[in-house]
């Protein structure tokens, strides 16, 4: 860990989180603003990987506000880093980590939550000693990401604040100014982040970070105030439906009573009712089952070349097992009427396979199997028990398991 700083520094030293080699402890430096000192401390708490349980990242927290509740009142102070937790760590840990019953470092010890909602803007001005605020509640949730692992976004990277950074004296928060830099030079051709480069060890003088780097301003000039109150960290009950009417979320969305209609590795379609839209789920963070139903919290939703996803999503209740799931499937007659919609689940269709298309009832309708190990030969006559209707620039069949199938002839 480094900081490099434009103002004087007038102190600094290291926060001992454990006496282990292995263990980064947190360093806290006092720089000089215009003659108004401020606190910082620079983190990087235990990654998830290698036995990352949460019981080490809470002993960071708890170390750091040990550290935070001996201060002056007075003190203004700015927690950043690293923090290998999300803004909304209650709600994406895992359970193979999990070894403190759910209760996280970020959101219980940092105290960035408090009940079962996140501290927002509002909150943070009024609140006592210790609570804190995550910047990342300042942009759409669609925008809360600066790392991907496998296609999964993450807000690691933190920068967190105390009441003292809105109160109207010396050092305060410039309102709006969190954001995440997204330069083109900091992505690949293929929109991967443009992380460094290392062969056989050595760096290839390629590449940048796997981070996107976050930044925010801060000023002796005395925090405004919005005339009305930020909606980002708002919750609304909608339905299934609303989500084809919006490109991108400005506050979470929950959809309560969902039943997961098909449920296939990380993809799910869940729906409503037998006549309401359906949509499918893209690595929800929690374990869904098919044929149960759920209140989901959804935090982003996703549209490429016609096809409407959510991800992420979170389970917040399970409501049970819906007894019959045969009245949320499409038929072969559905099909051929022609007037579907994607995220639909179809069942028993019997036809030829050639070029791509399924021949049925005199139609060609396009079919893809989602492994292409799967694809059949030209003329096979299929028989298929399951299939999601998708959407790739125009309505397709989409086929994710040899188990949705068979080959009745070829």
């Amino acid at each position: 860990m480094a900081l490099l700083s434009r103002y004087p520094i007038k102190r600094k030293h290291d926060i001992q989180v454990s006496y282990s080699p292995n263990v980064r402890n947190i360093l806290e430096v006092e720089v000089e603003v215009h003659g108004k000192p401020l606190t910082l401390f620079i983190n990087h708490w235990k990654s998830k990987a290698y036995k990352g349980y949460e019981s080490k990242r809470i002993k960071y927290a708890k170390v750091l506000q040990a550290r935070i509740a001996k201060l002056s009142t007075s003190k203004e102070y700015i927690i950043l880093g690293d923090f290998n937790s999300d803004y909304n760590a209650y709600l994406t840990l895992e359970d193979k980590i999990d070894d403190t019953q759910g209760r996280t470092a970020f959101n219980d010890v940092l105290q960035t939550k408090m009940g079962e909602v996140l501290v927002d803007e509002v909150t943070i001005q009024k609140a006592k000693r210790g609570t804190h605020y995550s910047l990342w509640l300042e942009l759409p949730v669609d925008e809360r990401w600066s790392y991907k692992f496998y296609g999964k976004k993450s807000s690691l990277d933190q920068i967190v604040v105390p009441q003292k950074m809105f109160d109207g004296k010396g050092i305060d928060y410039v309102n709006n100014s969190f954001k995440v830099d997204k330069a083109d030079y900091l992505f690949t051709k293929r929109g991967y982040i443009n992380r460094w480069r290392y062969k056989k060890g050595k760096h290839r003088a390629k590449g940048y970070s796997d981070h996107l780097p976050i930044f925010a301003y801060f000023d002796t000039v005395p925090y405004k105030k919005e005339n009305a109150q930020k909606i980002v960290n708002s919750k609304v009950v909608k339905d299934v439906s609303y989500l084809y009417t919006v490109e991108s979320l400005d506050r979470q969305i929950e959809l309560k009573n969902v039943v997961v209609i098909l449920k296939r590795g990380n993809y799910a379609v869940i729906k409503q009712s037998k006549h309401g839209r359906g949509v499918m789920v893209y690595r929800c963070m929690g374990k869904l089952e098919e044929g149960h139903r759920y209140d989901l919290l959804v935090e982003g939703i996703k549209t490429y070349r016609g096809f409407k996803e959510v991800t992420p999503a979170y389970v917040i209740k399970e409501r049970g097992v819906e007894k019959n799931l045969n009245h949320f499937y499409l038929k072969k007659e559905d099909l051929l009427k022609g007037s579907l919609k994607q995220n639909e689940v179809i069942r028993n269709l019997i036809g030829i396979y050639k070029n791509r298309h399924l021949l049925l009832g005199g139609q060609k309708i396009p079919i893809y199997f989602k492994k292409k190990k799967l694809t059949p030969k030209n003329g096979s006559k299929l028989k298929i028990d399951y299939a999601h209707l998708g959407y790739y620039k125009k309505l397709e069949l989409v086929i994710y398991s040899k188990k949705d199938f068979e080959i009745l002839e070829k």
